[in-house]
């Protein structure tokens, strides 16, 4: 980040505002011209600047666009898009590097951390008063020091060690020491910080007002999920960063595996739980006959009893354009990967598909019930119409929440994506559908595009089932398979209307139903590139051939030249390289001190 830039700027145009005062036709009033000083003395400007703090929460609803702040879910196994330019696909291809890289993480972060510094400086002259009360300005204070946490976390999930910035620095700083501190140092200052935030905040916020601020179950979240980062493979004794220094000697990961870190992080995720459902948190059940319709409400209906922390991103369509199909005013782009709807078991909870072969053919459980061939000549309301592909049938029930697929109703009309087809691939355009599946997940129904109508959007950062699933993984690495982690992992699997798992698991067969059930829990929600990464198997599943349905083809729903599993693209993904981000190449030339991540 240049910051011998900004503050040389800001020391400019402080410059300009005292000479052009003496312009006698500007005439300015004497408010125009007041230092952070005297703004900070009064309480309406203290809050405006509080609220200028928010500004840098990552509007993650945008997977393209938006200067690329969430390329996560294309530069994951979960999903494609047909414009090749966006920042995702250059990670797809492995084309990506640290002059081309999104560096709008970066900068909107550090900007963030350093209004929160200003405002954490200089809130103290804020005077109270019967009308502000010093546990109003208290809360305050703990939103900054949530808000600088939060910013830091952002940072270190795709860099791993960053410089910490606890301060506001001057303009007679000198930058060259800054450096980035040792991941360990890094996670100590964010679970810190999200201490003491969850000492101040409310539990839960009453004010629709207020909606949007964190509280203490938001600050307890985000704890659980940096410890349990903490505590896997990526950060935890990692071989491959054992000889990551700075130009000064300084180890930057750690190089010993601790496992008491998955105890830390089981210890974390309990608490946030206890605490979180002790407020009135719960797992969303609002339609407890229905499980298709409770876990897609879940994300549609806003601020429900199971959000611990969301951004409020106002009327926005972003989501729908993109995943609604043409014949809606969509855009198509949204596409689940082949591999992804595999993913999802059987109503039984059987696992349908084990594997594949070479040609991309899936090697089928046959005891799990599952056809690849054939048509359905049944239907399930909500889930499956009559004449849909017998592999669509019978199915996860969050798979229906998740996914449209060919035959699929929506928006009470029955999708066409065989390529002659009202929703298929049958114009020269570049917004067609790449593999034969649209997200779902999102997407609010009431929606229409061609009228302008849109609905309120939140995007949720930490909702309470994440928790849910934080506590199992760390326990089970920690303890084994006991009793609680059969408890919470099957509270997922229950509301979403699944079988409760298998008595008897051992350590190794529940870590991989855990991280199946989180790969189906979470899916779309940025939480796939990041577990794949902090597992260490990202080498293994981003960089698969990826297959969808032959979408040049078909004239009917019931045509099998669509239903040939087909190639699309083979992703490139090259470890231990890709597992962090490249600095931004301009900010490492900016400060030679904060040195480049490795092999970058």
């Amino acid at each position: 980040m240049n910051y011998k830039y900004i503050f040389s700027t800001l020391l400019m145009l402080s410059i300009l505002t005292v000479t052009s005062c003496r312009k006698d036709f500007l005439e300015k009033t004497p408010e125009e011209d007041i230092t952070i000083e005297e703004a900070f003395q009064k309480r309406n400007y203290a809050e405006s600047f509080l609220t200028d703090i928010y500004a840098g929460l990552p509007n993650e609803i945008y997977f393209t666009d938006m200067a690329d702040i969430n390329p996560f879910v294309v530069a994951s196994d979960e999903l494609n898009i047909p414009w090749p330019e966006k920042f995702g696909k250059l990670m797809n291809k492995g084309s990506w590097n640290s002059f081309n890289v999104a560096g709008q993480i970066w900068k909107n972060m550090y900007e963030g951390i350093r209004k929160a510094n200003v405002f954490l400086k200089y809130i103290e002259l804020t005077p109270v008063d019967a009308d502000f009360t010093q546990q109003q300005k208290n809360i305050w204070i703990a939103e900054a020091i949530y808000l600088r946490a939060f910013y830091h976390f952002q940072l270190m999930r795709i860099y791993g060690a960053v410089p910490i910035l606890d301060k506001a620095l001057s303009v007679d700083e000198d930058f060259n020491s800054i450096r980035r501190k040792p991941l360990q140092e890094c996670i100590e200052f964010v679970v810190s910080q999200c201490d003491a935030a969850a000492a101040v905040l409310p539990m839960t916020r009453s004010d629709l007002r207020e909606l949007g601020r964190p509280t203490g179950a938001a600050a307890l979240a985000m704890k659980s999920r940096v410890l349990l980062y903490n505590a896997s493979p990526l950060w935890n004794g990692n071989p491959d960063y054992a000889n990551f220094k700075d130009n000064a000697g300084t180890q930057l990961f750690p190089l010993q595996y601790e496992d008491a870190k998955w105890e830390r992080a089981a210890v974390a995720a309990k608490e946030c739980i206890d605490k979180c459902e002790e407020a009135g948190y719960k797992l969303f059940r609002a339609y407890p006959t229905d499980p298709v319709k409770n876990y897609q409400q879940l994300f549609i209906e806003n601020n429900n009893s199971e959000v611990l922390f969301a951004r409020n991103s106002g009327r926005d369509g972003w989501m729908e354009k993109c995943s609604f199909p043409g014949s809606l005013g969509g855009w198509n782009g949204w596409n689940p990967t082949q591999g992804q709807v595999d993913a999802y078991e059987m109503a039984n909870g059987e696992t349908p598909i084990t594997g594949y072969n070479a040609n991309g053919a899936p090697i089928i459980n046959s005891t799990s019930g599952y056809v690849e061939t054939g048509f359905s000549t049944t239907s399930s309301p909500n889930r499956w119409a009559a004449g849909v592909r017998n592999m669509y049938i019978n199915r996860d029930p969050r798979f229906y929440a998740t996914v449209n697929f060919n035959g699929s109703v929506f928006v009470n009309r029955q999708l066409q994506f065989w390529t002659s087809g009202a929703d298929g691939k049958n114009t020269a355009g570049r917004d067609y559908n790449t593999t034969g599946y649209l997200l779902k997940k999102f997407a609010d129904p009431s929606v229409i595009i061609s009228q302008g109508k849109f609905s309120l959007k939140t995007w949720i950062y930490y909702r309470l089932g994440e928790i849910y699933l934080n506590y199992a993984e760390a326990l089970n690495e920690s303890k084994g398979p006991v009793a609680d982690v059969y408890t919470y992992m099957n509270a997922i699997r229950n509301r979403a209307g699944m079988p409760s798992l298998p008595a008897g698991l051992l350590k190794d067969d529940m870590r991989a139903r855990i991280r199946h059930e989180r790969r189906i829990e979470l899916a779309y929600e940025t939480h796939r590139y990041f577990d794949t990464h902090r597992w260490k198997i990202a080498a293994t599943t981003d960089s698969k051939p990826v297959y969808g349905m032959n979408i040049t083809a078909g004239s009917s729903l019931t045509d099998e030249s669509y239903y040939i599993r087909t190639l699309v693209e083979t992703r490139v993904f090259q470890g231990p390289k890709h597992y962090l981000f490249p600095l931004p190449q301009g900010e490492v030339d900016k400060a030679p001190n904060i040195i480049q991540n490795p092999g970058w």
